[in-house]
């Protein structure tokens, strides 16, 4: 793949590739939806990274708010001779929590005032590991062609972010 250009299975032409096609060769390979999903696994789906409010830290019981920023996902690739367009849209949310629950959405959440996805902490911990899994739709086009959905989807694994989880203790004051 070459960045720049996003293009996939880019070589040179070699001087047998220049030379006019044997009317008696067989026909040149099929694509498949298999070659497509290949190809999309090796350019790889972004990976988000999970947002979390208040910040660093939250406290247990409080509602914590997740949520992502997903951008739009679109390639063109060679791929066996033939021009095709991939689009790979976010279908799910799989948001790891780091305390052991997980929680699955068809959207990506919103900051605050929203409060789409949120977690309750139920015991405080220096450590915790968020993160946020984007299961991918992926759909393709051969050479302009209509549009095809491939029948599997892709799942991109975001990073964590470290969170701490404290208990906040009452304090009394005089009035």
């Amino acid at each position: 793949m070459d960045p720049d250009n996003s293009i996939y299975g880019c070589r040179a032409a070699t001087p047998e590739e220049t030379e006019p096609e044997d009317p008696d060769a067989p026909d040149r390979r099929q694509l498949t939806p298999g070659d497509v999903l290949r190809a999309a696994r090796e350019i790889g789906l972004p990976s988000l990274q999970v947002r979390i409010q208040p910040g660093e830290k939250t406290l247990v019981n409080v509602e914590t708010i997740f949520y992502a920023e997903p951008q739009a996902f679109s390639r063109s690739i060679d791929l066996l001779g033939y021009d095709v367009d991939l689009v790979a849209e976010p279908a799910s949310y799989r948001w790891i929590h780091g305390d052991g629950t997980t929680r699955s959405t068809s959207t990506p959440g919103r900051p605050y005032p929203a409060m789409d996805v949120t977690h309750r902490y139920r015991a405080p911990s220096d450590h915790v590991r968020a993160r946020v899994d984007v299961t991918y739709r992926v759909r393709y086009r051969v050479d302009g062609g209509a549009w095809q959905t491939i029948g599997q989807t892709l799942v991109a694994s975001g990073p964590a972010a470290e969170l701490e989880v404290k208990e906040a203790a009452p304090v009394l004051t005089k009035q």
